[in-house]
């Protein structure tokens, strides 16, 4: 279970796309090992970017119509959305390195 709040298929839109500033979504599943290794990382992060960045998961086994529209086909996949657009993407094994500069180059 991911530390970050929840959005679902049926919340995205208001929390994700509606948002006034950037939105880190971190794409999961309990069946993900590099998902779990992701998850204080990203936890980490939001406390340090809070104040410039929402983040939220999405639990990719109960909601599926959001990755499909997004193209999510691998797991862990972090995408960050500002005006309701993607503006950042990474998949995969993701390092706290690449993260941070995601996150600098968004907040």
């Amino acid at each position: 279970m991911s530390a970050l709040p929840a959005v679902t298929d049926a919340t995205f839109a208001a929390e994700v796309l509606a948002s006034p500033k950037p939105v880190l979504v971190d794409y999961w599943a309990d069946w993900c090992a590099p998902c779990r290794q992701l998850t204080p990382i990203v936890a980490q992060f939001a406390e340090e970017y809070g104040d410039r960045v929402k983040f939220v998961a999405l639990d990719a086994n109960t909601n599926t119509a959001v990755p499909m529209t997004y193209n999510v086909n691998n797991l862990p996949t972090i995408q960050v959305f500002q005006g309701g657009q993607i503006v950042a993407s990474l998949t995969g094994n993701v390092t706290k390195i690449k993260l941070r500069q995601m996150l600098d180059d968004v907040a």
